[in-house]
Order: structure tokens, then C-alpha cells, then sequence
């Protein structure tokens, strides 16, 4: 056997700055070493030298496509630590901006995926949908990518008068979108010969390799933070966690579109109960000696956040349990006797995201 060892990245080939050492016998691996460390910008670190509310924009940087639920991760670790629970409105408006943010990290997957997939429309469709979600976050927030929206003690500021109005617009057209999505993507012959049987991940291969979120339950695992151990006011909404058995690509691709049509009946729910009242509580600009240890359901998946105060205005240790450095773990094995052709697809299907792998 004659092996050539090809480097993939970390110049961005459908990689987003993440290498592969792949080790090949003609055109396929025999050995998959994944190299991460290049976006890497010590944001843990950081955070020992802010305070409690300076650190919630640098902590969105993780992965700034749902920096909402990344947000929503570490605040919750401080409150806490402080004892303080949010008003029950914030609670509501926190599932609501979670999950809208749920679909643009969706749909900025599709979008990359399309890339992976050479379906050009699959970059188009979703890029310009996740607009009308992004317009809806701009409009509570004043931002578009990064939000500073989720802090200690509830949110920012409350909803606009016609933000309910314009989100069940918004939803109403989605909703009848992903049925074209369905039809022009999934249904698509070269998209299921690109993706089915391609990347296999088997159920206990997935538990095995600690891996999160809609990776996971695209194997089979009905693994979701938001059920297992509501946060926020997922413990006043129903809706199903989607699980795929074939645990490929394609099915990895078809749990992501099942989650997007959940957090449109998530977020239809949460706007029909939504209580008035007020959206935040007072809390101390330092937080007392403690630790705490919290967890949510992030688009990739578990996102956990260790949080150890020592009664300063600067938490002493920050750590975060990313779902992309989770998930990263499982490609060697996945990479491993496939064709070269088949990396972007595989690697894609895990929807990894270097900067939340890295920090």
C-alpha cells in the first residue's frame, strides 16, 4: 500500500479555518487527524479581566450565528451564582430570541452546506431568508450579527410594539417555505447521492464521542438540554425533539429542517403566553464567592458554561463546553475509508464551527 498525506486547510476549503492531515491510498483516507487552533483567541482568558457584563459580547464571538444561545449559557451561569431568577416575561422573550436565532444558525448551515453540495439554489434560498430573521433581531436589538441583548437578571430592554405582529408574518411565510425546501432540496436526486450513506455516524459511535445537538439526534440519540433540563420557559412550551436512525449526512440534513419547523410552533407559543411585567432584576456589580455550572441547548448542540466567582467585579474562572469541539472528535472515525470527494459533505454534516471549537 502506498499512502500520500494530503493537508485539508486551513485555507478555508469548506473548512472555515480547521485542518485535516489526512492520510490516502488513491482517493481514499485511511487516516483522518483533525488540527484545530488557528482561530483560537483566548477568550476564557479574557474574561478574567472583565467584568460580568463586559464579558457577554466577548463570549457572543464564540459563534456569532447563534450568539444568542451562547449568550443565553453564560448568563445563566451568573445568575446563578447570584441566586437571582429573571422575570417570567424575560424568561419567555429569551426562548423567543433563542429560537429565531435557532433558525438563522439552521439556515446559515444550509447555506454552507449548499456549497459542500455544489447546489448553488441552497446558497441563495437560505441566505436570503435568514435576512427576514436577522431584520427581526435588529429590531429588539439594534444589531444584526452579535447582540448583547441576554444579561444578568433578564434582557436588555422589552419588545418592540410590533415585534409579536411582525414575527407571526414572518413565521407564516417560513413556515410555508421549508415545505419548497423540502421538495427542491431534500427530494433532489443529486442531493441524496452526495449525502445518503455518506458519513455514517452509528448511535454509539455518537455517544461514545461525546457528540451534540442535531448531529447527535440525526443518529438516533432523542437528546435535547431544553427537555432533559429546561432553562429559560421551555418548561412552559411543548414541541418534539426530531431523531433521524440512518445517521448520515442526509439525516443529519433532515433534523435540522425538523428543528426549524419546532421552533416556529416554540416561538408561536411563546408569543401567544407571553406575560407582561418587567424584563429585568437589579444585581450587584459583584458577584459573590461561588461556582456554577449551567447548560443550553445551542444550534450545534450542548453548549456548557463553569462559572467560579471570588466575590470580585471579575469572575476568577471561565469555561466553555462548545458543541463543535465536541462534535470535532468524531471525525477521524467518520473520515476514515471514505473518498476525498466525500470530506466536505461529512465534514459540513456536523455543522463545526472552528471559532466555537476553539475559542
Amino acid at each position: 500500500m502506498s499512502t500520500i498525506r494530503l493537508n485539508w486547510g486551513p485555507q478555508h476549503p469548506i473548512t472555515g479555518h480547521l485542518r485535516f492531515i489526512l492520510d490516502i491510498d488513491g482517493d481514499i483516507i485511511i487516516r483522518a487527524t483533525p488540527d484545530i487552533g488557528y482561530t483560537h483567541r483566548g477568550i476564557e482568558k479574557l474574561a478574567e479581566h472583565r467584568n460580568y457584563v463586559q464579558i457577554i459580547p466577548l463570549v457572543e464571538r464564540i459563534c456569532n450565528v447563534d450568539s444568542f444561545n451562547v449568550s443565553l449559557g453564560y448568563v445563566s451561569a451568573v445568575e446563578e451564582v447570584l441566586g437571582i431568577e429573571p422575570p417570567v416575561r424575560a424568561r419567555f422573550i429569551r426562548v423567543i430570541m433563542a429560537e429565531l436565532n435557532r433558525i438563522m444558525s439552521h439556515l446559515y448551515w444550509f447555506a454552507i452546506f449548499g456549497v459542500a453540495a455544489g447546489l448553488f439554489t441552497l446558497i441563495m434560498w437560505p441566505i436570503a431568508d435568514r435576512e427576514l430573521f436577522i431584520d427581526l433581531a435588529e429590531m429588539v436589538t439594534g444589531s444584526r450579527v452579535t447582540y448583547t441583548y441576554f444579561t444578568p437578571g433578564g434582557v436588555y430592554a422589552d419588545l418592540p410594539e410590533e415585534f409579536s405582529k411582525r414575527t407571526l408574518k414572518t413565521l407564516d411565510y417560513f413556515e410555508k417555505r421549508l415545505k419548497d425546501y423540502e421538495t427542491i432540496f431534500l427530494h433532489n436526486k443529486l442531493y441524496q447521492m452526495r449525502t445518503v450513506d455518506v458519513g455514517i455516524l452509528s448511535f454509539n459511535d455518537a455517544l461514545e464521542r461525546g457528540v451534540a445537538g442535531p448531529s447527535l439526534r440525526g443518529s438516533g440519540a432523542k437528546i435535547d438540554v431544553r427537555q432533559d433540563e429546561p432553562y429559560a420557559a421551555y418548561d412552559e412550551v411543548e414541541f418534539e425533539v426530531p431523531a433521524e436512525k440512518s445517521g448520515d449526512s442526509y439525516a443529519r440534513a433532515k433534523i435540522r429542517l425538523s428543528e426549524m419547523k419546532q421552533s416556529i410552533f416554540i416561538v408561536r407559543q411563546a408569543l401567544r403566553q407571553l406575560p407582561p411585567g418587567p424584563v429585568r432584576v437589579k444585581v450587584p456589580s459583584a458577584v459573590p464567592e461561588g461556582e456554577a455550572y449551567t447548560r443550553v441547548e445551542s444550534g450545534r448542540g450542548e453548549l456548557g458554561c463553569y462559572l467560579v466567582s471570588d466575590g470580585r467585579t471579575q469572575p476568577e474562572r471561565l469555561k466553555l463546553s462548545t458543541p463543535s469541539f465536541r462534535n470535532v472528535s468524531a471525525l477521524a472515525h467518520m473520515l476514515t475509508g471514505v473518498k476525498v470527494a466525500d470530506v466536505p459533505i461529512i465534514y459540513h454534516s456536523m455543522d463545526i464551527w472552528p471559532l466555537d471549537a476553539d475559542r
